[in-house]
């Protein structure tokens, strides 16, 4: 593991561009796994400013993202389809035919969407770079603390703080889910290279358990 600290938001999201552009440019049909959040929101920002300026393009690339909520429709603004096609993928050339949620259609056994979308991914030659956030209780996609280290892409019930944390972006009449379909924490470790952004200071517990505690289900993000 190699920790860069950096003195601001904005360096977080441009040190992250800078490392995505460096991969990109030198295998543009990459594999990414993708994240949501206000960290990487401006790490998609970086993005899209580097595709309209020509420095990087994603017409090659495919991508999977770590998780989608289990009971809202893609349509709906709160999935995080919605959430990927509004900041990130419908702002730059990225085929949307190659970017992948573990989305669960309606009348489809969500207990078999897992299975499904690891056969994707290792149908795609596995990620060459997963991108994602750390939660404040440990949680990484929404493996959340006692998940198995070994675990694969599956239902995942979200802890109260999740549910918490999340319910600021819900309004009062929005239904809010409280499962979701997360990859595991082995489909993440099979990743070739890992960024995690970490910004704010309610942050900064977990990314002390992170780097400095043992590794321990009961803080996922101890694993990387």
């Amino acid at each position: 593991m190699e920790v860069i600290i950096l003195k601001n938001a904005e360096k977080v999201a441009a040190t992250g561009a800078r490392l995505v552009g460096e991969l990109l440019r030198v295998r543009p049909a990459a594999v990414l796994g993708l994240a949501t959040g206000g960290t990487q929101l401006a790490l998609y920002r970086q993005l899209v400013e580097r595709y309209r300026i020509n420095k990087i393009s994603f017409r090659q690339v495919s991508s999977f993202n770590l998780d989608e909520y289990l009971g809202i429709a893609a349509d709906n603004p709160q999935s995080y389809r919605a959430y990927m096609d509004r900041e990130f993928f419908d702002r730059i050339d990225i085929d949307k035919k190659n970017t992948y949620l573990p989305y669960c259609e309606e009348g489809q056994n969500p207990i078999l969407v897992g299975p499904c979308y690891e056969q994707k991914i290792h149908d795609a030659g596995g990620i060459d770079l997963q991108i994602m956030g750390i939660g404040a209780n440990g949680h990484i996609g929404f493996n959340e603390p006692s998940s198995s280290l070994g675990s694969r892409t599956r239902v995942k019930t979200l802890t109260r703080q999740t549910f918490k944390d999340n319910s600021r972006l819900f309004s009062e009449t929005e239904f809010q889910p409280k499962l979701a379909i997360t990859m595991g924490i082995a489909t993440i470790m099979d990743a070739r290279k890992i960024l995690l952004l970490a910004t704010g200071e309610n942050k900064a517990g977990a990314v002390s358990k992170m780097v400095e505690g043992p590794v321990s289900a009961m803080c996922p993000a101890s694993v990387l």
